[in-house]
């Protein structure tokens, strides 16, 4: 993709094959092996996000290949699958504060969390206690998910890569009819369509000017489980908000919220005032 007067012009590669051969397979290994001790421990990070263990990974695989002459001329098989496989590594080890701490860290288990609580289901400590049999079977289905995965994807790969010939337009439309269909089927109310339309709205705009969508999802899920615990915590301080730094615990968390927010910010203006 190229960025052409605030448009991204997209390109696509002329597809040679879509099998690997035994040798691609052997250099393959290696590289999803060492790609998936780098990608869990960012996904078990709450906001670890995927996108850092996929550049690390990539940047281990260039400094150990033997071919690295390989790396952005022909392509490297190492330069795929080292990636590939830290990105599934991350997003599929994102389930671990989801299932043990409630925290969802991508938009995926953020949707996974409104389920739950559809269901009267709070992930946390407690859930593998109260609710064994649900964690199990989720991770058992994890397992059968991937099965499923290489029976389709290893014999049909042809048919998947000729998808992206499908005209834009066209796709837009067919997701945005079974869109429609899909939230008008549910409580035939013309309000959720134009929550949907007002939302896929917001959505183009946000990707149009760069700003991230995932932390949208996570604070729609979280929101309201924010605002009850701080009620909570309120109704135990007697309405002073001087109960959120009665604790170590509490002030460590607000210090390092502060600093989320703001050092990024700081640190940009400082290259700013910098470079000029």
């Amino acid at each position: 993709a190229v960025l052409y007067e605030g448009r991204v012009e997209e390109s696509q590669n002329r597809m040679s094959k879509v099998h690997m051969t035994g040798a691609e397979w052997r250099r393959s290994w290696p590289a999803w092996l060492r790609a998936t001790f780098i990608g869990v421990p960012f996904g078990c990070i709450p906001a670890g996000g995927s996108e850092i263990p996929t550049f690390l990974s990539y940047a281990t695989e260039k400094k150990l290949s033997k071919h690295k002459e390989e790396f952005g001329t022909t392509g490297a098989i190492e330069g795929v699958a080292g990636p590939e496989a830290a990105n599934n590594a991350a997003i599929t080890a994102t389930l671990i504060p989801l299932l043990t701490l409630g925290i969802p860290t991508s938009n995926t288990t953020a949707i996974l969390l409104g389920a739950f609580q559809n269901y009267g289901i709070n992930p946390g400590p407690q859930l593998f206690d109260k609710n064994a049999a649900l964690v199990w079977a989720l991770i058992a289905s994890l397992y059968i998910g991937n099965v499923m995965l290489l029976v389709l994807n290893l014999p049909l790969v042809g048919l998947w890569v000729k998808l992206l010939k499908i005209p834009k337009p066209q796709l837009y439309a067919g997701i945005l009819i079974f869109a429609t269909v899909g939230v008008y089927g549910m409580r035939q109310s013309a309000f959720d369509l134009f929550l949907l339309y007002a939302i896929g709205l917001l959505g183009v705009l946000m990707r149009r000017f760069d700003f991230p969508t995932a932390p949208v999802v996570v604070g729609m899920i979280l929101g309201p489980l924010a605002e009850a615990q701080m009620r909570n915590a309120l109704s135990i301080g007697e309405g002073h908000w001087g109960v959120f730094l009665q604790r170590p615990v509490s002030v460590l968390l607000l210090v390092i919220v502060a600093m989320v927010l703001l050092l990024p910010r700081i640190a940009k203006a400082r290259r700013r005032a910098r470079f000029g």
